[in-house]
């Protein structure tokens, strides 16, 4: 495997980042359980579970407002190669977190990431695509068309 570019590693870690938090906790589980022979990882920081404070503007660019808070779990983790996988996972999953921060620890690693790339991010990228597809038939199937019909007097 070619090394990447900054900007290239960049955003394949991002890609990466986002498919292990909108990952349900299950697969990602099993996934994660299935990477037979994956380094250990040290806790650097957490699982640690707190609040967030979501933000948002009227119109797209208007006003900023509070609109609430939701809960999130973060985790840091170093692997013993030196590579520090950080996670933030909406919810209060824990285990989830530190799951995807020793993820993208290894996937920061050149020796896993062609590996991470294929047995965790794509298949759960696959599942979330699927379940995107069935909600929106779900959606498709209950849509109602209005018309209204000219009486010819016009």
């Amino acid at each position: 495997m070619t090394e990447p570019t900054d900007a290239t590693a960049h955003t394949g870690r991002r890609r990466a980042a986002s498919a292990f938090a909108l990952a349900p906790a299950a697969l990602l589980a099993e996934r994660y359980e299935a990477l037979d022979q994956r380094p250990d990882a040290m806790p650097v920081r957490g699982p640690d579970i707190g609040l967030v404070m979501l933000r948002g503007r009227a119109g797209g660019g208007g006003a900023a407002f509070n609109l609430g808070e939701a809960s999130v779990s973060r985790a840091s983790v170093r692997l013993v190669s030196g590579e520090i996988g950080h996670a933030m996972i909406l919810g209060r999953d824990g285990e989830k977190a530190r799951m995807a921060a020793h993820l993208d620890a290894l996937w920061q690693n050149p020796d896993w990431r062609e590996r991470i790339e294929r047995d965790v991010v794509a298949p759960v990228i696959a599942a979330d695509a699927d379940a995107l597809r069935d909600s929106a038939e779900e959606t498709a199937a209950t849509r109602v068309d209005f018309f209204t019909l000219a009486r010819g007097e016009d």
